[in-house]
Parts: C-alpha cells; structure tokens; sequence
C-alpha cells in the first residue's frame, strides 16, 4: 500500500494512505504522523490526522514543497516496515439505545430519511439483516470499536467496528443532514459510528445517547479537566447498554462530579488481531473486566 500524494497550495502536503478505511491504513498513517512529530523537521507547522490520510502544514519560507516532500517520501518507507503495535486503552461508554431524545428528533427529520416510515435504529436493523432493536444492539455493542480519528466538530471521535468486514455494520447517511443532533448522540454513517459531542446538525443515523460527556470547554467536568477533550486516535470503544433508570443515575453523578469512564490500559497487537479477531476481542473486553 503506497501513499499518494498532493500539494494543497505551497503550504500543504495531503498525504492518502489508502482509498478506504481499515487497521492497516490507520496504523500506517499513526506511524507516518509519529515519524514526522519525532524527526522535527524544521519549518512543519501543523499535523493533521484523519481515518485513512493525513495532511502536513509546513512553512514554505523554511522548507521547500519539494524538500517536504521528498522528507515524507523517506519518513514512508520507515512506516512499511513499523511495528504494528499500539500501547492504548479501552474504554467503556454507556448507552441508552433507541432514547426519547434522539427519537423525537429523527420524527421531525423523517422526509430527509431513506424509510420514512421507520426509525433510525429500525432501518439500520433491517437493511443489516438483524433481528429488530434486540439484534441490532446487540451487534452494535457486541464488539468493541477503534477511534481512528477525533475531530471535524471538536472531541468527535470517528469509530471503525473491530470485526471483518461482512460483520461490519454499514448504514448510509441521511438523503439530507439535520438541522439539529441532541448533543452525546451515537450515530453512524457508512461504516463509521460516532458520538455528537455538542448538539447541532448532522446527517449520520441515530442509535441512542450516551450520558458520558466527552468533550467539556469549561473543564469543570471531573475527568476532563486536564484536557477538555476526552478521545484520541487509537482508543478502543466497548459500548454498554443502559436502560432509562441507569442513564438518569450517571446524569446525576457526572453532574456531582462522582462519575468517572471505566478504561483499563491495553496493548493492541494488529498481527495478532488478524489471526483471531474474536479471540483478540475477548481479550481486550477481559482487561476492562478485570480478568
């Protein structure tokens, strides 16, 4: 897999790792974002991490086009041959799936949607093949998920289910975007899910609603104090579902500061992934239990 590349004026470099998302292309491009951090090469202003790509902000005054270019072209070859193992954490996220709020907007979007007849969830459930809400919670939530990128709307993170690819979940975008997202709403589009850190418009399907605040430019929230945003590339998402009683209880702890994200630190092995992904899986969900 060779990196494309192309100038964005004279002070960009956008660098594709790969046509379309997958571990090794976040690996690649995690390892080429390092190098670049770690080599300091003088006049680099900027780095800017995305799913399958990057891009590098550079002053032309202190390293030509070329020369930035011909760096990267170097830095590359070290990323073919890197370790494909990540020190991360997982972390568990509550949700209540299928909640009231989300609902009640999906119903005044509903002549934006591809079956307006149904819900969100509904649709995604039917068009996956998977029994109702029951299955389709089920599977959302059965397999912990990968944060490939934050960003976009600020603390959002991108999330890439860790399972292959005929048990991805995929689900298109609305035909057109929302107005208005409930804020901490778990949505998906294509083979992405996300979390809606603040409320505004959006065109990705809504599942639920997590009570865990992720993104805080206050910092008066207990676990983001030391930075207001809680996600970063590399995380791993284990989703839990809540019902409406346990939602309301951690609206109140995290309001009394008493909440706090359970995670455990883990070590994320691509190679071993591929050779038992399920195995793999249950390993990481044994670590944030305990086991």
């Amino acid at each position: 897999m060779s990196n494309r590349y192309s100038f964005g004026g004279d002070e960009h470099i956008f660098v594709e790792v790969s046509e379309e998302m997958s571990l090794e292309a976040f690996f690649k491009s995690l390892s080429m974002t390092n190098a670049v951090r770690e080599s300091k090469i003088k006049g680099v202003t900027e780095i800017c991490p995305a799913n399958a790509s990057f891009q590098i902000k550079f002053d032309p005054d202190v390293i030509s086009p070329d020369d930035m270019l011909a760096e990267l072209k170097r830095l590359e070859q070290g990323a073919d041959k890197s370790d494909s193992v990540l020190k991360t954490r997982i972390i568990e996220i509550p949700v209540l799936y299928n909640d009231p709020w989300t609902n009640e907007t999906l119903m005044r979007f509903r002549e934006r949607h591809q079956d307006p007849k149904s819900t969100d969830i509904e649709y995604a459930a039917r068009i996956n093949n998977l029994d109702g809400i029951d299955g389709f919670v089920k599977a959302h939530s059965g397999s912990p998920w990968f944060v490939s990128m934050v960003g976009f709307v600020a603390g959002l993170p991108f999330l890439y289910q860790m399972v292959d690819r005929k048990r991805q979940i995929e689900v298109p975008k609305y035909l057109r975007p929302r107005t208005d997202t409930p804020k901490l709403t778990v949505g998906h589009g294509g083979c992405f899910g996300c979390i809606y850190s603040v409320r505004g418009a959006g065109g990705y399907q809504m599942f639920g609603i997590t009570p865990m605040p992720i993104y805080d430019p206050q910092q008066k929230i207990k676990y983001l104090r030391d930075f207001m945003v809680f996600f970063r590339p590399g995380d791993i998402v284990k989703w839990k579902p809540i019902d409406r009683a346990q939602y309301d209880a951690t609206v109140a702890d995290v309001e009394a500061g008493k909440f706090a994200p359970r995670m455990r630190n883990v070590t994320f092995s691509l190679d071993e992934f591929h050779k038992d992904i399920d195995g793999t899986n249950r390993k990481l969900e044994g670590a944030l239990n305990g086991h």
